[in-house]
């Protein structure tokens, strides 16, 4: 009978700091991109294909790499089953019919607030992942960041009365994934790689059937949003989906948090850059924010790596 993961975090490694440095890059990209696939796709059908595709892509990767095969139980699937609603058949969902609403900026500034809901979670939840001041204190800078970036007039409204529900989607899928990462750490041994690949199987399993029942079969757009529906299959749910589990089940859902910090300064970078959204003067007050928060929540790390 499988039982629950409840062996302490261990100390970040450099691989993990380089894990979440890409997640970051990966992720605040992935809004943008978000954006340009609904062009030619509904909000159902851009979380369905995303989610199939890299479950694909990385079940076939386990089999050509040859990782043990699970060794199922009930709790196994049940922890399998609620990681893959948590991490993608909601969230997904949620911020692909979000952001037909808000800008992509927004929907991956959204994400800075997940740290708010790991943390009381972490701390009750996982053991060894405890809240201290240190770690409270720069938490709370990289909030007070957030909530600048996240403020009255940080973004202009742009869809009527559907902006409001198009924040609370965004938001709500930020818990979500709060509610994944818990849940990723707790559960029972299983290889990173088909933890990943059947996590995405279920969250298929689950939106496939929404999108012939709401949105049909999808037809054939135009290149570019194709392209867009290709790449947030590979990368920022297939790769982005296996650094996400070894980071989590190695250091822990509490530093996995602090890539949601990088994952909004792309997310603006990239819509200004590449959409021409609005990139506030209040950005450059919530970056230093969010970068101290950063450095002191996790000083010892740093100073662990630098020696």
């Amino acid at each position: 009978m499988a039982t629950t993961n409840d062996a302490p975090v261990s100390a970040p490694t450099a691989a993990n700091w380089a894990s979440i440095a890409t997640l970051g890059l990966i992720w605040g990209g992935t809004f943008m991109v978000v954006t340009v696939a609904l062009r030619g796709y509904g909000p159902v059908t851009v979380a369905a294909a995303r989610t199939t595709l890299g479950a694909m892509a990385l079940v076939g990767l386990a089999l050509a790499m040859g990782r043990p095969r699970p060794d199922w139980s009930r709790s196994l699937a049940a922890f399998v089953i609620a990681i893959g609603v948590a991490t993608a058949a909601l969230p997904f969902f949620l911020l692909s019919w979000g952001q037909q609403h808000v800008p992509s900026a927004f929907a991956g500034l959204s994400m800075a607030v997940l740290p708010l809901f790991v943390l009381p979670l972490a701390h009750w939840l996982v053991p060894g992942d405890r809240l201290t001041r240190r770690k409270a204190s720069g938490f709370a800078l990289g909030l007070l960041g957030a909530l600048i970036l996240l403020g009255p007039g940080t973004l202009a409204a742009r869809s009527g009365d559907l902006e409001a529900l198009g924040r609370l989607a965004c938001l709500t899928a930020t818990f979500s994934y709060a509610c994944g990462s818990i849940l990723t750490r707790r559960c029972p041994q299983i290889d990173g790689v088909w933890l990943s690949a059947w996590t995405l199987v279920a969250g298929a399993v689950i939106l496939v059937p929404a999108m012939l029942a709401t949105e049909g079969i999808p037809g054939i757009a135009s290149a570019t949003p194709m392209a867009a529906i290709v790449f947030l299959g590979l990368l920022p749910t297939g790769l982005a989906a296996l650094l996400r589990v070894n980071v989590i089940r190695s250091a822990g859902p509490g530093f996995m948090t602090l890539v949601n910090y990088q994952v909004p300064l792309w997310s603006v970078l990239f819509g200004w850059a590449i959409l021409e959204e609005d990139l506030p003067l209040s950005f450059f007050a919530a970056l230093g924010l969010i970068l101290t928060g950063l450095a002191v929540s996790q000083w010892t790390t740093l100073r662990g790596l630098v020696r």
